[in-house]
């Protein structure tokens, strides 16, 4: 882990109270019913399984639609320099890496409004500045990727370093139920797909509001309920008929991928997400959706 997780993590040995962790009521597991330990294990199992053919697998079922949901996350995060990013479930760094694309590219375009307005600078002047630019290419921002997964943070940290991404990022292991972290730390949340496998919704989401900074911002980017009839009888036998045989063929693994399937079913459609986000705390919640409601982008403020 770089050194930020120091910063961030809570002191050695502080307290910390367990919030709702245990074996619990009966709850859905896909189409299952499971205790809530049972679906916490279940739900680890399987990414567990598909962490190593994650990113090839969500190319196949969403025809790499799946990258355009993810870079419209990241223009409505838009992120400045500075920006402290906690990616909740982002074991495979697919939000940490776009946000240090997008924060490079406004820093970048800052050096060259500011280079443009003082013409008089000498070509020496003009290269020190792109040099100590380059040196500080994200303008003190940082992305913590926190997953409670520890094969999908191995794959996450190998995409890092093969695609040379390393400045601002840190890697820590942790459930989105009960953060690592300390109160009011973060200026922006996010979860892409994965507060669908979270056990208890709530509790992440009141997670999330304990550890961002007031005026910080929540968004979730997540399969939701499709409105129209026509397309949602379309889409429910694509999901159902389709999309486990990718997964037998590309991973070896039907039953992960059926369980994936059967669990956007079982999600909350998009104005009881909204309700259940206003009732953790935050403000101004709002959603968008894409692809008529295949996806949706929650968003909401701590105020």
């Amino acid at each position: 882990l770089c050194r930020c997780r120091a910063l961030l993590s809570r002191p050695a040995g502080a307290p910390r109270a367990r919030r709702g962790l245990a074996a619990g009521p009966e709850m859905h597991f896909g189409f299952q019913t499971v205790t809530e330990e049972e679906r916490r294990e279940k739900i680890y199992q399987v990414f567990e399984n598909v962490a190593k053919k994650y990113d090839v697998m969500n190319d196949s079922m969403t025809l790499g639609i799946h990258r355009v949901w993810k870079d419209i996350l990241v223009h409505k995060m838009n992120p400045c320099p500075g920006t402290l990013l906690l990616d909740v479930a982002g074991g495979t760094g697919d939000i940490a890496f776009r946000f240090i694309n997008y924060v490079r590219s406004v820093r970048k375009r800052q050096l060259q409004r500011k280079l443009k307005h003082h013409q008089n600078l000498s070509w020496q002047e003009i290269f020190e500045s792109y040099q100590k630019d380059e040196f500080n290419s994200l303008g003190d921002s940082q992305v913590v990727v926190c997953d409670i997964n520890r094969e999908m943070l191995k794959v996450g940290k190998q995409k890092a370093q093969h695609l040379g991404y390393s400045e601002g990022l840190s890697w820590v292991l942790g459930n989105a139920e009960e953060l690592p972290f300390d109160d009011d730390k973060f200026d922006v949340y996010t979860i892409a797909f994965g507060i669908r496998n979270v056990t208890r919704i709530d509790l992440a989401l009141q997670e999330a509001y304990r550890v961002l900074k007031p005026g910080g911002r929540f968004l979730c980017l997540e399969f939701s309920h499709v409105s129209n009839p026509l397309l949602s009888r379309l889409y429910d036998l694509y999901s159902f008929q389709v999309i486990p045989v990718l997964g037998e063929v590309i991973a070896g693994d039907w039953r992960s991928y059926q369980y994936l399937v059967e669990s956007i079913r079982q999600f909350p459609p998009q104005e009881e997400l909204k309700a259940m986000i206003e009732d953790a705390g935050f403000f101004k919640v709002d959603y968008e959706n894409l692809n008529f409601g295949i996806v949706a982008i929650h968003s909401g403020f701590k105020l």
